[in-house]
């Protein structure tokens, strides 16, 4: 919704909203890549074959994700966000998660079929 107000009101700020999103992706990726490393081989070396699906995180990642999670929906209310970070910030998030995802489930592929 945002994305398409930001677009049709002010098409000249769409360069906006792709720094936005490639600065998003970049650091968010480069985040992910070490907790796809860490928590990859701590899945890993667990003992047993099957576990928990609420195992693979530490007490650590947990808070680290409420903390996340608090964050994002935090800054939905701070008076003054322009839109257009919203609208730039929110597809580069997603695409990180998404690229986070896929890479996962490589990595879940690889250790399968070794």
């Amino acid at each position: 919704m945002a994305l398409l107000t930001v677009t049709e009101t002010h098409p000249e700020r769409v360069w906006w909203l792709v720094v936005i999103a490639v600065t998003v992706v970049v650091l968010f990726s480069l985040m992910f890549n070490n907790f796809i490393k860490l928590y990859t081989a701590r899945i890993l070396n667990f003992p047993e074959r099957k576990k928990s699906l609420f195992a693979f995180l530490d007490l650590h990642g947990y808070i680290l994700i409420t903390f996340m999670m608090c964050l994002g929906i935090a800054l939905k209310y701070i008076p003054g966000m322009p839109e257009e970070f919203f609208a730039g910030f929110y597809p580069g998030l997603g695409l990180a998660l998404s690229i986070a995802g896929v890479r996962y489930l490589g990595r879940w592929y690889k250790e399968i079929t070794k």
